[in-house]
């Protein structure tokens, strides 16, 4: 199994339903976007990912890197977390609202989110209103990732997590009772 570290730069195609994707990556060393597919629900472009997985020579779409899990990574530099930001990943930022934010705080950007985002409203054009809507976006992605990741690691795929995820929410593992019927279900089939 290969390892490659990249950042999203497209997103080609996405199943909602069942969390497939066909997305553009850059990736160091290579001078052409790469394709990566598999169950990639919820990647964003702008992401910055670790993929595992190998690659495939696919007859119609070339070759691709089929990935078999991914882990994201918080992007650190400027330009990265502009992008991240700007994805529409959290609701309340654009790219518009992601460039005034970035420039405000530079590579604290992300720190300043998680930690103090009350401080977004010294971003010109951001009130209070938005800040909540901010807020509450980043911690609704930040459990969305954690419960994905939890499950993962009990080897539950990501397809699989997602459906779970959207099934029982944040509730997925908020109990030893949950996480045990989920994962023997899971496991029955």
């Amino acid at each position: 199994m290969e390892r490659i570290k990249c950042t999203v730069h497209r997103i080609t195609f996405a199943n909602e339903e069942n969390g497939f994707a066909v997305i553009k990556v850059k990736v160091r060393g290579f001078d052409e976007s790469v394709a990566a597919v598999g169950s990639l629900a919820g990647v964003k472009v702008g992401a910055v990912l670790t993929l595992c997985g190998e690659w495939k020579n696919d007859i119609k779409h070339g070759e691709q890197f089929a990935v078999s899990s991914w882990e994201e990574d918080l992007p650190v530099t400027i330009l990265g977390i502009e992008r991240y930001l700007g994805s529409g990943l959290i609701k309340g930022i654009g790219s518009k609202y992601a460039k005034l934010i970035v420039a405000k705080f530079g590579e604290e950007t992300l720190n300043i989110i998680e930690e103090n985002s009350d401080a977004l409203i010294e971003v010109e054009g951001i009130g209070v209103r938005r800040v909540e809507m901010i807020t509450e976006a980043w911690k609704e992605q930040k459990e969305i990732k954690n419960i994905i990741l939890f499950l993962q690691e009990h080897q539950v795929s990501v397809n699989h997590a997602m459906k779970i995820y959207q099934e029982y929410g944040n509730e997925s593992i908020d109990t030893p009772e949950n996480v045990r019927f989920i994962t023997v279900f899971y496991h029955a089939f």
